[in-house]
């Protein structure tokens, strides 16, 4: 029997040895060895992938023998595509696999619920036009993730906002035409988001946070890569979007809420060919919301399509569209007298009932919005990249627009009404041609862009004049008494389009459209001197043609302008701690504008000298324990000449001369001191005063655009791993500002805004395909303002639920 029984065991063995199936392993680092945590590793026309971990390594178990092609990529990183071949399922190790640095392109999404730091993505192809780490780059800049978003319930932009160091709205967006998307204050200085992916995306409402990836926020001048018409002296916004990825899937999504909200959303992804590696995206919302006061709406449909095409591993082409149609009430800001000292001081003495909207849902603006980029990647050689990028916004308004302005000639608190009949278009072109490099000089590392960009926009401009539609008291009163006549008067304006349009018919109709043109060359380079010390050399020459009033040749106007910028980073410990310091400058081609009050005639056009501003900033930057603590700390000071500025004795009216210091202290963590548990917090203080003026009104006071002194937020998440809890989660956090002034000037004395903390909460439960979450926003229902000259009351209370589901 011995020998039956050693004949069985063979068999048995041989079996079992054939049935085994093989796993894939390797590591993946960057071309400086270090290891790439977090990179996306998967099978072509497999379900099989992984994502690597702290030390950069990965394995793909379970696998049958045959002819695979493994991917792998990195936000950042050039994606690399490796054919390999297992045979006898053997296992398969292959070792260190590098990846190369290079802009965001077609990647695989593989999902890994213990990703570390999910609040902090601080590598992206966009802030510095080159595909550096954050403890790389000599800029500060904050980066709102997708995950933040999803874990606060966010429906809206100035939501998503709040949870970057430094910036406060100022202004929520008008829906008037030339006005764009909302206004925020940043080191100082007023900044509208009017940055996707890097290109120029303008809107005249709020922008939709349906098809937003995340959000980066750079502070400082930054006008040597961007140029002016995109950014200001505090820093710019830009949004990235959502992009296709290899894979099919998608999410529906639908919230409900408080003051009639309710938006449902779609995201779906899938290949239109799998062998062409052609893959297209969809991302689209519709939204309803009402307002907490007693008249005021907001409705819009937002569709996204986007496409990748990865014709070879050389050559891509990628298309995003954005497709807004909005309708909304204009939010009626209480403005205060400019030139004279109102009859209120403050909030108490004002007497405001925040809960009067002081228009109807019979006045509407319309406010579609178009945004197209094509941009196509070739690969020129191993160390140079082309890539040649197409971007066009279209963004229009119709409809009524008022608002209401205290002229203190009237009695007591009394605001006088004043409306007009939108009709305004702003469209824009940018076409970027950019050459990135990655390559070496003797022993130097050299990391460069090169690009030539020319921007164009285009605005027209068939509103009527504005005019006078009675007076309202904060508390709700009204008269029809116009300030401007010497008879006392008691005409009633009701709220309608009849009534609107019958005052509005005596009024005249712009017939103005103006165009300029920029024509720009930058380059900048990144050279390592040491494996731990780099610097950063940036220079742009800049074109500015003004065309202005198309039927006006006297108003045309050119400048050229040189921008540079200068930044050192030394690491210490190579990519954990980083001390750097940064020189970069911003500059404004002002554009002549119209100046003189409508009432009195028609407007004139007037000229102006450039603005500069020049930066100097120096801090610390972290990126501890694997990923799961990121701190930035920064001190800047910020010098801006030749200022223009709003006359306070006129609105109508802009003045050139001043100076403006602006300087401060910025701190932003995110961590992940646990698996689970991520924080976000930030904190800044801000110091900003104009030193010379001719305009003593304005003279050793703080810029009304600065905002508060001091700014914080925070917000921590935490989620169950295991257990009976596994897949629960709370959600804390809070945010707030110190006083700020709505108006602070010499004639006019002080109106302050009081400071606020505003406390939010969640709790959620996440499945495999599925998210239930509930959100409520101003816990302790804080009654709270912002302004800029202006007092806009801010939303109460809210509810919020959230029903996901991913497949």
């Amino acid at each position: 029997m011995k020998y039956p029984l050693q004949i069985l065991a063979f068999i048995l063995f041989t079996h079992l040895s054939f049935a085994q199936q093989a796993t894939i392993t390797g590591t993946v680092t960057d071309s400086n060895q270090m290891p790439i945590i977090g990179a996306n590793v998967s099978l072509k026309n497999t379900s099989k992938g992984a994502q690597t971990n702290e030390k950069g390594s990965f394995d793909i178990s379970n696998l049958e023998s045959g002819d695979y092609v493994l991917t792998l990529s990195y936000l950042g990183f050039k994606t690399k595509d490796i054919a390999l071949s297992i045979s006898n399922n053997q296992n398969l190790d292959l070792g260190n696999i590098t990846l190369y640095e290079g802009n965001e392109i077609l990647t695989e999404v593989v999902i890994n619920g213990e990703r570390r730091n999910m609040f902090s993505r601080k590598k992206t192809a966009y802030v510095s036009k080159l595909p550096l780490k954050d403890i790389e780059n000599t800029q500060v800049y904050s980066t709102i993730t997708n995950e933040i978003l999803k874990s606060q319930t966010v429906t809206n932009f100035d939501d998503a906002l709040k949870n970057a160091t430094g910036v406060e709205q100022l202004w929520t967006s008008t829906g008037r035409g030339g006005d764009g998307a909302g206004y925020y204050s940043l080191r100082g200085f007023s900044v509208q988001p009017q940055l996707v992916n890097g290109l120029p995306g303008l809107t005249n409402g709020t922008i939709n946070p349906a098809n937003i990836e995340r959000i980066e926020v750079l502070k400082g001048p930054s006008a040597t890569l961007f140029g002016n018409a995109v950014s200001s002296y505090g820093g710019l916004i830009n949004v990235v979007t959502k992009k296709p990825y290899v894979g099919t899937g998608g999410e529906l999504s639908f919230t409900s809420g408080s003051y009639g909200l309710n938006q449902i959303v779609g995201d779906f992804n899938t290949a239109l060919s799998k062998k062409e590696n052609i893959y297209f995206r969809l991302n689209t919302a519709y939204t309803t919301e009402q307002s907490f006061q007693d008249a005021g709406f907001r409705k819009s449909f937002f569709i996204a399509p986007s496409l990748s095409y990865k014709v070879t591993n050389r050559l891509s082409f990628s298309f995003y569209g954005e497709i807004t149609q909005a309708e909304q009430t204009n939010p009626t800001f209480l403005f205060l007298n400019r030139s004279a000292p109102s009859a209120a001081s403050n909030l108490d003495e004002l007497g405001y009932n925040n809960k009067l909207s002081f228009t109807s849902n019979d006045l509407t603006l319309e406010n579609p919005t178009q945004n197209y980029r094509v941009e196509m990647d070739y690969k020129l050689s191993d160390t140079w990249q082309s890539q040649t990028l197409l971007s066009t916004s279209n963004t229009s308004t119709k409809g009524y627009y008022s608002y209401l302005f205290d002229y203190g000639i009237l009695e007591g608190n009394t605001f006088t009404r004043f409306v007009n009949k939108q009709n305004a278009n702003t469209q824009t072109t940018d076409i970027q041609q950019n050459f990135i490099g990655d390559f070496k000089i003797a022993s130097l590392r050299n990391r460069v862009v090169i690009g030539l960009d020319y921007f164009n926009e285009t605005q027209t401009n068939n509103s009527t004049g504005y005019a006078f539609y009675g007076n309202v008291t904060p508390d709700g009163g009204t008269n029809g008494d116009n300030p401007f006549t010497p008879v006392i008067e008691t005409d009633s304006y009701p709220l309608s389009t009849a009534g609107v349009d019958a005052a509005l018919a005596s009024q005249g109709v712009s017939n103005v459209k103006s165009k300029n043109h920029i024509y720009s060359l930058y380059v900048s380079d990144v050279v390592d001197i040491t494996e731990k010390l780099s610097a950063m050399v940036g220079l742009r020459l800049d074109h500015f043609d003004n065309e202005g009033d198309l039927t006006n040749p006297d108003d045309d106007y050119n400048q050229t302008t040189l921008s540079p910028k200068f930044g050192i980073v030394y690491q210490p410990i190579k990519d954990q701690l980083a001390v750097f310091a940064n020189y970069q400058n911003g500059f404004t081609n002002v554009a002549p504008q119209l100046v003189g009050n409508p009432d009195d005639g028609p407007q004139t056009l007037k000229t102006f000298d450039p603005e500069q501003a020049n930066q100097l900033e120096f801090g610390v930057k972290t990126n501890l324990f694997s990923n799961r603590l990121n701190v930035t700390m920064s001190y800047y000071d910020i010098k801006v000449k030749d200022r223009v500025i709003t006359d306070p004795s006129s609105p109508f009216n802009k003045i050139q001369g001043g100076e403006v210091v602006s300087k401060g202290f910025e701190i932003e963590l995110n961590a992940n001191p646990v698996n689970g548990l991520n924080i976000r917090a930030g904190f800044s203080n801000n110091d900003s005063e104009t030193t010379k003026s001719d305009n003593t009104e304005i003279l050793n006071k703080r810029p009304l655009e600065a905002g508060p002194e001091t700014l914080y937020n925070f917000w921590a998440n935490y989620e169950f791993q295991e257990g009976a809890l596994d897949g629960f989660g709370l959600g804390f956090g809070f945010n707030g500002a110190s006083e700020r002034y709505a108006i602070n000037y010499e004639s006019t004395g002080d109106f302050i805004l009081p400071s606020y903390t505003i406390a939010n909460a969640s709790v959620f439960y996440q499945a495999n395909k599925y998210r239930i979450g509930l959100k409520l926003n101003n816990a302790f229902n804080k009654e709270y303002y912002k302004g800029w000259t202006t007092i806009n009351p801010q939303t109460p209370r809210t509810f919020l639920a959230n029903f996901s589901y991913q497949f």
